[in-house]
């Protein structure tokens, strides 16, 4: 298979930016890089990349395929046991890193791959973290991005369903949460290389918000006087979860992303 029938196979098979997922594939199974493969129509007639675009094509992610995703300024392993970091949350990240106090130490709900956690945790040196997750799996995944960034001695990890078990002790200067938030009715109707990841990753209840209703009734005790909860949100959420805010006795401050939309809520003691 040459890189220019990749990149047809791929759009035949109606993938968004085939020539970028093209580049990507051939990068990584042939290491060519994007100069030779701007230049030149190399050829890469492994098993493997027959392999990889047919599970493309079959609804597969892209970073399920090569194993990995970027984030921020890191690189996460990742595989059928996490939601795939997407751009998205870094506006999470920005606003929790820019908001610690000076030696904080700050829990992640919903950790999934760890990249909320470690990128905070990467970028603010003077922290420190603890993550849960109820997936084992993907606590694995957390722990070796943990150590292949560089802040395993800084975070602990905890295996607790946020849903059903006890809050996890401790104080916090800051809760920041990546919830699962899509209404379960709408589940269907999402793509398949989205469908092709962790239900429970996704899955935010009937309406969407049981996993923040869960969080603050359960969490609001564990965190400092002046502290804050950091949320990422679905767009069109902002309305119903400040209701829910504040009749919980939390202000609720909504942060847009670069397109407009309502992206994070940051919650504090009313």
């Amino acid at each position: 298979m040459t890189y220019r029938e990749c990149i047809s196979l791929l759009k035949a098979g109606g993938i968004k930016a085939p020539q970028h997922e093209a580049q990507v594939l051939f990068s990584h199974f042939g290491g060519f890089s994007p100069a030779k493969l701007l230049s030149d129509d190399p050829s890469l007639d492994s098993e493997e990349i027959k392999i990889a675009v047919n599970k493309r094509l079959h609804g597969t992610p892209l970073q399920y395929i090569t194993g990995k995703a970027f984030f921020r300024n890191e690189i996460y392993a990742v595989n059928e046991n996490c939601l795939i970091p997407r751009n998205d949350t870094e506006l999470l990240v920005e606003e929790t890193v820019n908001r610690l106090p000076a030696g904080a130490v700050f829990l992640d709900l919903c950790t999934g791959s760890g990249c909320v956690a470690i990128s905070v945790l990467a970028s603010r040196k003077d922290t420190r973290a603890v993550a849960a997750e109820i997936s084992a799996g993907a606590l694995e995944l957390a722990a070796e991005n943990a150590d292949k960034n560089g802040v395993a001695k800084r975070i602990s990890f905890i295996k607790t369903d946020v849903l059903n078990d006890a809050a996890i002790a401790g104080q916090f200067d800051a809760i920041v949460s990546n919830p699962p938030y899509i209404a379960t009715a709408e589940l269907c109707s999402l793509p398949d290389d989205v469908l092709a990841e962790p239900r429970i990753a996704l899955d935010g209840g009937e309406d969407g918000i049981t996993f923040y209703r869960a969080i603050i009734k359960k969490y609001n005790s564990n965190l400092r006087a002046d502290g804050f909860f950091a949320f990422e949100i679905g767009y069109d959420q902002a309305k119903r979860l400040r209701a829910v805010f504040n009749e919980a006795g939390l202000s609720a401050e909504v942060i847009q992303d670069l397109g407009g939309n309502d992206r994070v809520m940051i919650l504090r003691k009313a």
